[in-house]
Formats: C-alpha cells, sequence, structure tokens
C-alpha cells in the first residue's frame, strides 16, 4: 500500500477500478507514509480525521476519480469538515451543504482528505496571513510556499494526495504551484461552479486545481467544469473538451512578451521561459514575440477591484448570524465593532478598509469606477495580444519562494508577488503555472501560460508538450511516476 501515494490521480483511480486497491487504501496510503514526517513542520492542513475519510472512501462511487484523495481549500464548503477560510471569526463553522465542485468530486469517485491551510479569506501571497500559522515550503522549510492556496499546494508537493483544489483571485492558484513545483490552474471565468466557495471578490474568485501531472488536470477540469443553476456566473454554453491534452503542439503558436521580464525577474525564472520556450520549438510549436504590457496600472486596477469587493462580501461576517461573536458588546454597534476587530487579522482588515474607502461617497468615482474602466482596457490589451498568439508564455512569479517573514511588513512587496498573475483575473481568461525543474539551490521554478477564453485544451497540450521534455513523468507509461520529491532541509 506505501507506493500508492506516489501515484498520479489518473493511475490511481484506475488502480482501485480494477480492484488492485480500496478506495480506503488509497486514500490512507499518503496519510500514513507521508502526514507524519511532513505534516507537523509543513502544516498544510487545518482539518483532517480519518473517521471522515474512511466514511466518505466507503460512499466511494465508480467513477473517474473513484477512491482518489482530494484536499481541498478551506473556503470551500464542506459537510464533513469545518469551513473557517484561515479565519478566528468562521472559527468552527460547519456548512449545512456542500460547494458545487465537491459535490461533483464525490460524484466522481473522490474522496475529501481534508481541509487545507490559507491565507485568511485567500487575502494573502505566502500563507503567512492565516490565524491557525504558516504554512512551510515543503522543498525549503524556511520558505514560504505562496498563498493564498498555499496548503493544498504544499499538500500536493509533498506527496500528501495526487490532487487538490483552490481558489484563485489575483493568483492563488497559479503562484503557490509555481513556488511549490506543481501544476496550478486557474480556469476561464464561470466555468467551474464559486457555488460554496467562500466569497472574496466576486468578479475575480475562481476554483482551481492543482495536480502533480497534466494529465490529472485534464482529468479534474472534465470531472469539475459545467454549468450549475446554483451559479448565475458559469457559462450556459459548454465547457471544452480538454480529452486531447496530449495531442501535441504542433503548428500552435505561442506569444513571447519578453519586454516583461526584462528587468525584476530572476535568473532562473528567465532560464526556465527560455528552456519552455526551446521545449515547445522542438515539439513543433512557434515562437511569436509580441510587445505586451497587460495594463500598466494592474496592480493599481486590481487592488482597487479586489478590496472593494471584499469590503462588499465580508460585511456579512457582523457576529449576529454565525461565526465569532464578542458576548461582552453592550450594544449592537459595539458588538460589530468588537466582533469583528477580533474575528479578521491584520491582513483582512486592511483589506476591508481599503475598498471602504474607494466605494465611499465622493471617491467611488475617482476610484472604484477609474479602476473598471483600467479593467476594460487590460481585457482588451489580452485580446490584442491573442490576436497573434494562440497561447503567451510568460513567468508566473518574479521570484522565487521568498524566506518566512520577509515580506510580512511590506505590503506593496507582497501584492507584487502576483504581479504576472492578476492580469487573468481582471480579464477573466485561464491561466495554467507550469513546472520547469528545480534549481542548483533546490527549488521549483516554473512558467506561467495564459490563453484566452476557453483555450483550456490549448494551454494544458503546450504543458504537455513541456512536461514530457522536462523532469516530470510520462503519464501513461505505466503506474510507476517520477517526481522531483521534496527532501528536508
Amino acid at each position: 500500500m506505501s507506493e500508492l501515494w506516489q501515484l498520479s490521480a489518473t493511475a490511481l483511480a484506475s488502480r482501485v477500478r480494477e480492484g488492485g486497491a480500496s478506495a480506503l487504501e488509497a486514500v490512507e496510503s499518503g496519510f500514513e507514509a507521508r502526514l507524519p514526517e511532513w505534516e507537523p513542520e509543513v502544516h498544510a492542513l487545518l482539518a483532517e480525521d480519518h473517521s471522515a475519510r474512511a466514511a466518505s472512501a466507503r460512499l466511494s462511487k465508480p467513477g473517474p476519480l473513484q477512491g482518489v484523495p482530494v484536499v481541498v481549500k478551506d473556503n470551500l464548503c464542506t459537510t464533513d469538515y469545518p469551513t473557517t477560510c484561515g479565519s478566528k471569526i468562521l472559527g468552527g463553522y460547519q456548512p449545512p451543504y456542500d460547494a458545487t465542485v465537491i459535490a461533483r468530486l464525490r460524484a466522481a469517485g473522490a474522496v475529501i482528505a481534508a481541509k487545507a491551510n490559507m491565507d485568511e479569506f485567500a487575502m494573502g501571497s505566502s500563507t503567512e496571513f492565516s490565524a491557525y500559522g504558516p504554512t512551510r515550503n515543503p522543498y525549503d522549510l524556511s520558505r514560504v510556499p505562496g498563498g493564498s492556496s498555499g496548503g493544498p499546494a504544499a499538500a500536493v508537493a509533498y506527496g500528501l494526495v495526487p490532487l487538490a483544489l483552490g481558489s484563485d483571485t489575483g493568483g492563488s492558484v497559479r503562484q503557490p504551484a509555481a513556488f511549490c513545483g506543481v501544476y496550478g490552474l486557474k480556469p476561464t471565468y464561470g466555468r467551474l461552479s464559486r457555488y460554496g466557495l467562500v466569497a472574496f471578490g466576486s468578479s475575480l474568485d475562481q476554483v482551481g486545481i492543482f495536480a502533480r501531472h497534466v494529465a490529472d488536470v485534464a482529468l479534474a477540469y472534465a470531472v469539475l467544469a459545467g454549468t450549475d443553476p446554483c451559479d448565475a456566473t458559469t457559462r450556459r454554453t459548454p465547457a471544452p473538451d480538454v480529452s486531447g491534452w496530449d495531442g501535441g503542439v504542433s503548428g500552435l503558436r505561442f506569444g513571447w512578451p519578453a519586454n516583461l521580464w526584462a528587468k525584476g525577474v530572476a535568473p532562473e525564472i528567465v532560464e526556465a521561459l527560455e528552456t519552455s520556450a526551446r521545449w515547445l520549438e522542438a515539439a513543433g510549436a512557434k515562437r511569436v514575440p509580441v510587445e505586451f504590457l497587460p495594463g500598466e496600472f494592474g496592480v493599481a486596477t486590481y487592488y482597487l477591484v479586489a478590496t472593494a469587493e471584499a469590503s462588499s462580501n465580508l460585511a456579512r461576517f457582523d457576529g449576529v448570524r454565525y461565526g465569532y461573536r464578542d458576548a461582552d458588546a453592550p450594544d449592537v454597534r459595539s458588538l460589530y465593532v468588537k466582533s469583528r476587530s477580533a474575528g479578521f487579522g491584520p491582513e483582512v482588515q486592511r483589506r476591508i478598509l481599503l475598498g471602504t474607502y474607494a466605494l465611499s461617497a465622493g471617491y467611488y468615482d475617482a476610484y472604484y469606477l477609474s479602476a473598471q474602466k483600467a479593467r476594460t482596457r487590460i481585457r482588451r490589451e489580452y485580446d490584442q495580444a491573442f490576436a497573434q498568439c494562440d497561447v503567451m508564455l510568460l513567468p508566473a512569479t518574479p521570484t522565487l519562494p521568498f524566506k518566512l517573514g520577509e515580506k510580512t511588513e511590506d505590503p506593496l512587496a507582497m501584492y507584487l508577488s502576483d504581479v504576472f498573475t492578476i492580469g487573468a483575473n481582471l480579464a477573466g481568461i485561464p491561466g495554467l503555472s507550469v513546472p520547469v525543474g528545480i534549481t542548483d539551490g533546490g527549488l521549483p521554478r516554473a512558467v506561467q501560460l495564459l490563453g484566452p477564453d476557453d483555450a483550456e485544451p490549448a494551454l494544458l497540450r503546450a504543458a504537455r508538450a513541456i512536461e514530457v521534455r522536462g523532469e516530470r513523468a510520462r503519464i501513461g507509461q505505466g503506474d510507476e511516476t517520477e517526481f522531483a520529491w521534496p527532501t528536508k532541509r
């Protein structure tokens, strides 16, 4: 049973369907082999329960993900685990329903194995802003795993599960995927239901997928994508078919916006870009140089839109209906102030204040409305770029994983960690973080692929072309897969 944790989700589900392992064996393999060694130091999880896993495994049904354990970010509602969003204000909250993506995982035979750590209410880029302590990068325990979905990214990286779900509001799947050496997909806005995802920025939020192999990203997307009557923002047209993820890239045009990394990008990441471009060309793709500036004020635009929507969405956490409540408050006003002051951490309070200010009378037009106009221009710039190419290759992050505590006292430096990812959320387009091996210093490095609406099939084919020429496994050539597993240091 001990080797099951090394398998891809695709191979593991096949093993269970063929009777080579039970669903419970498939699920507990990683928790027995990897959890005791790694979790005390990495702290990827917020809630894990053997009894809940066993009960879910017993209910696992024949399907494309039969018996596959999945860890989900703690802002996705689950009936069998608490959903805290990494915040004291929701400490112990048990949802009465499953998020749509959770229900679809269960219907496909997957087992919800645990809830993962995150920056509080998904506000952060390092998973240091969790009320329950930071998550550490499995490749270097002195460094961050990225954020806000650092918990699920780290759990996939150290071998606890082959698949995980996170949320991506400004890069919160792609950036931690890059820092942890795994794949991270942010789908086209509206392709994966947000029903049951606790809202941060409703026009930006999207459920995303973590995996160690391209095949598993495609498999999870096929299971999860589709219209949901519970979410009015899901698209009514059929989701794109990603079954051709291994179909090659002959004739594919990939944009090469080299102006983006002319300065301020780590040399290891520039090297990863050059390497990936050569691999894509060797596979038959064509490099197309493009001049691309995804909105001169992209970061400012994002942090106005996101904080304004956060201010509105988080108003519901008032200490009255659910969550933390200050029992000593003498009146209603004091109840609100004391409950929210004690329940929310400093980063969440900062963003609520920024958003409330941007929406306030006399400032709405100058800030929020201007940001929405800039957002429209950013979307237009992406459309113009994709008129010249099918996908674009660019950095996922400007740096390699940084040290714990390095940026917590400098919010602007932390926000700039997402400089290459926020544009996709503003434009609503899909993006995929692709690992490109390990540096000489033992840290993961990665690139990012972006495409126009519904370009997931092209992104996956391009990622596969990079995968087969890199240090990753060749999916479909037997159960035994290779992965650059982290070692303690």
